[in-house]
C-alpha cells in the first residue's frame, strides 16, 4: 500500500506513559440440564416447555410420515431383504440358464422397491446427517467437552455450531434494571423471553445453549444478561449491548455474551516506512500515549522516514514427550535432529495446511522427557492452530517408530505462547523485525525538545543498564507494549500474546559526527496475522483495511502479515522515541498531570 499524504503541519501534543494492567479473569458457571424423554417422532415432549421453545429452523425429518427412527428401519429392511431375494432369484436363473431379463411380477417389485430404498438411504444422509453438517461454521471451534451427561434435545444442535441471522432490530433499550432486580423484566421482548429467563435463572435451560435454542444471537445475549442480573443482583448498566453482530462471534471469538466493551481507537501518523504512509490506528485508554506516538511518526517523517527488515517468519510449538528411559528419548532427539529425516517429516507435517510449511524443529531433553520445537511458516495467519495441527501429524507419524513414546501435551511451554521466555527472545517467534531511523539534529531539538547526547546517554542508562540490573527478559525498552498492546486490539490480534510480542531492545548512537541519533528497535516475536480470529470483526477489519493488509495476501502468500509486523516494529520505534525524548527533557509527569488525568469528580463516581 502506498498511499501517498502530507505531513502534518503541527505537532500534536505528546507525552507517554507505560501502562500496566492486570487482567481480570470472569468465570462462567453452566447450569445443570433437566432431564427430558424423547416422543415417537424422535424430539422433545410436546410439554409447554416445547412450545415456547420452539427450534430455530424446521428439519427436514419433520416433513416424513412416521417416526424418523421407524423410517429407517423399515427402509433398511426392506433394502437388506429385496436386495437378498433378488440374489438369490438371479443365481437361480444362472443356475437354470435362464435369461436374467425374464423377470416376474415379484421380481419387478422387488427392484422397484430396491430402487426406492436406495434412494431414501441416500437421502436420509441429507435429512440428518449433511443438515447438521452444513450448519457448521467454516473455521475450527473450540473443543469444549459438555460435562453434564445427561441427554437433552436442545444439545444436539450445539451452540457452536449453529449460524445465526444478522441482528435485528428489537425493541430493547436496555437489559440491566437497576438493583435490587425487578420481577418483571419491561425491557424484554416479549413474555416468551421472560419464561426463558426465569428457566435460565432456575438452571432448567443452561446459559451456553440459548443461541442453538433460539437461533438469534443478539436475543440470546439480551437474555443471558438479564438472567446474569437476576442471579448477581448487579446491574450492567452502561455495558452497551446494541450496534454489535453477535453472530460474528459465534463459535470462534467469545462464548456466552452479554455485551461488548468500547475502547477509543485514535490515529497515529502518518508513519513514513520503507517509502509508504500508514495511519496506525491505536486502541487504548491511556491519555497521552496516541499523541506521543504521533509525535514520534512526525519526527520520524521530517527525517525522511524509517526503514524496516523481517529477519524470521516462523510460528512455533513445542509438544512433550516422555519415555521409559532418557537414552530412548535421546534417540528420538537424534533421530529428529538428523538431516535426512528432515525432508519425511516436512511432507508429513505441511499435510496440515497449504500454507504450513516446515523449517526447522529444535529439540531439548529433561531427563527421559523430551520437548521438541516446531517451527513453520503460516502464511497471512498468525498461526497457531495450523502449526499445532501439523505437529499433530508428525507425533502420529512418529509413533510407528517409536511405539513407546507417550505424548504428554501437544504444547510443552519451550513454544512458549503467552509467557516470557528466553527461547523466544534468543530464536525468535512469529516474526522477527528490525526497523531503524536516522532523526536529524534539528528535529530533535524542534520536534523532540531534547538534544542528540541526552537521548543516547538516557537509552545507555535506562533502556540497557537499568533493564539489566532490574533481570529484564526481552525488556530493554521504555514501553514497547504500550503500542503493540494498542496496535493489536484495533486490529483483531491476540492481546494476550502482546507478552513475547513487546520483546524489544532499544538501541540510540549519535552518528553524522555526533549531530544526529540512529535509533534502531530490534523485535525477535511480533505474533500477528491478517486472517482469522478477532481479525474479521467488523471493527477490526476496517482497522486492517486503513492499514492496506486486510485479509490474506493474491499476490504472495504472507506479504500482509510481514508488513503488519513492520508496521507494529515502526510504530514502537516512533513511541520509544516520543517517550525517551519527553523523560529526557523533564515532560513526562507534566503531561500525564494534563492530559492523562480524569476531569470527572471521583469521590462523587465513586459514590454512584
Amino acid at each position: 500500500m502506498d498511499n501517498r499524504r502530507r505531513p502534518p503541519r503541527t505537532p500534536p501534543p505528546s507525552a507517554p506513559a507505560a501502562h500496566n494492567g492486570t487482567p481480570h479473569h470472569h468465570h462462567h458457571h453452566h447450569l445443570p440440564l433437566p432431564n427430558r424423554k424423547r416422543d415417537k417422532h424422535g424430539h422433545g415432549p410436546p410439554s409447554p416447555e416445547t412450545t415456547r421453545f420452539p427450534s430455530p429452523t424446521p428439519k427436514a425429518s419433520d416433513a416424513l410420515p412416521l417416526p424418523l427412527y421407524l423410517t429407517n428401519a423399515i427402509f433398511f429392511t426392506l433394502f437388506f431383504s429385496v436386495a437378498y431375494f433378488l440374489l438369490h432369484r438371479w443365481r437361480d436363473k444362472i443356475r437354470n440358464s435362464t435369461p436374467l431379463h425374464v423377470v416376474t411380477l415379484s421380481e419387478i417389485a422387488a427392484i422397484v422397491s430396491l430402487i426406492a430404498s436406495f434412494i431414501y438411504l441416500l437421502g436420509f444422509f441429507g435429512i440428518d446427517f449433511v443438515q447438521s453438517f452444513i450448519s457448521r461454521a467454516s473455521h475450527d471451534a473450540w473443543d469444549l467437552e459438555d460435562t453434564d451427561p445427561t441427554p437433552a434435545n436442545y444439545l444436539v444442535n450445539d451452540h457452536r455450531l449453529v449460524t445465526c441471522p444478522p441482528p435485528v432490530p428489537a425493541n430493547i433499550a436496555s437489559v440491566a434494571p437497576h438493583h435490587p432486580p425487578k420481577p418483571s423484566i419491561s425491557p424484554l421482548a416479549s413474555e416468551e423471553d421472560e419464561e426463558i429467563v426465569r428457566a435460565v435463572v432456575d438452571g432448567t435451560i443452561p446459559s451456553y445453549s440459548l443461541e442453538s435454542k433460539l437461533g438469534d444471537c443478539k436475543r440470546a445475549a439480551a437474555i443471558r444478561r438479564e438472567a446474569l442480573h437476576r442471579l448477581t443482583g448487579r446491574s450492567l448498566e452502561g455495558l452497551p449491548l446494541e450496534g454489535f453482530d453477535y453472530g460474528s462471534i459465534l463459535g470462534q471469538c467469545c462464548e456466552m455474551p452479554v455485551g461488548y466493551v468500547q475502547i477509543p481507537v485514535g490515529i497515529a501518523g502518518p508513519l513514513l516506512l520503507d517509502g509508504a504512509e500508514y495511519s496506525v490506528p491505536m486502541a487504548t485508554t491511556e491519555g497521552c500515549l496516541v499523541a506521543s506516538t504521533n509525535r514520534g511518526c512526525k519526527a520520524i517523517y521530517a527525517s525522511g522516514g524509517a526503514s524496516c527488515v523481517v529477519l524470521k517468519d516462523g510460528m512455533t510449538r513445542a509438544p512433550v514427550v516422555r519415555f521409559g528411559t532418557a537414552k530412548r528419548a535421546s534417540q528420538l532427539k537424534f533421530f529428529l535432529e538428523d538431516p535426512d529425516n528432515f525432508d519425511t517429516l516436512s511432507v508429513v507435517f505441511n499435510r496440515s495446511s497449504r500454507f504450513a510449511r516446515l523449517q526447522e524443529i529444535q529439540c531439548s531433553i529433561a531427563g527421559k522427557n523430551l520437548y521438541i520445537r516446531f517451527s513453520c511458516s503460516t502464511g497471512d495467519a498468525m498461526g497457531m492452530n495450523m502449526v499445532s495441527k501439523g505437529v499433530q501429524n508428525v507425533l502420529e507419524f512418529l509413533q510407528t517408530d517409536f511405539p513407546d513414546m507417550d505424548v504428554i501435551g501437544i504444547s510443552g511451554n519451550f513454544c512458549s505462547d503467552k509467557k516470557p521466555a528466553a527461547v523466544n527472545w534468543i530464536e525468535g517467534r512469529g516474526k522477527s523485525v528490525v526497523c531503524e531511523a536516522t532523526i536529524k539534529e534539528e528535529v530533535v531539538k524542534k520536534v523532540l525538545k531534547t538534544s542528540v547526547a541526552s537521548l543516547v546517554e538516557l537509552n545507555m542508562l535506562k533502556n540497557l543498564a537499568g533493564s539489566a540490573v532490574a533481570g529484564a527478559l526481552g525488556g530493554f525498552n521504555a514501553h514497547a507494549s504500550n503500542i503493540v498492546s494498542a496496535i493489536f486490539i484495533a486490529t483483531g490480534q491476540d492481546p494476550a500474546q502482546n507478552v513475547e510480542s513487546s520483546h524489544c531492545i532499544t538501541m540510540m548512537e549519535a552518528v553524522n559526527d555526533g549531530k544526529d541519533l540512529h535509533i534502531s528497535v530490534t523485535m525477535p516475536c511480533i505474533e500477528v496475522g491478517t486472517v482469522g480470529g478477532g481479525t474479521q470483526l467488523a471493527s477490526q477489519s476496517a482497522c486492517l483495511n486503513l492499514l492496506g493488509v486486510k485479509g490474506a495476501s493474491k499476490e504472495s502468500p504472507g506479504a500482509n502479515s510481514r508488513l503488519l509486523a513492520t508496521i507494529v516494529a515502526g510504530s514502537v520505534l516512533a513511541g520509544e522515541l516520543s517517550l525517551m525524548s519527553a523523560i529526557a527533557a523533564g515532560q513526562l509527569v507534566k503531561s500525564h498531570m494534563k492530559y492523562n488525568r480524569s476531569s470527572k469528580d471521583i469521590s462523587n463516581a465513586a459514590s454512584s
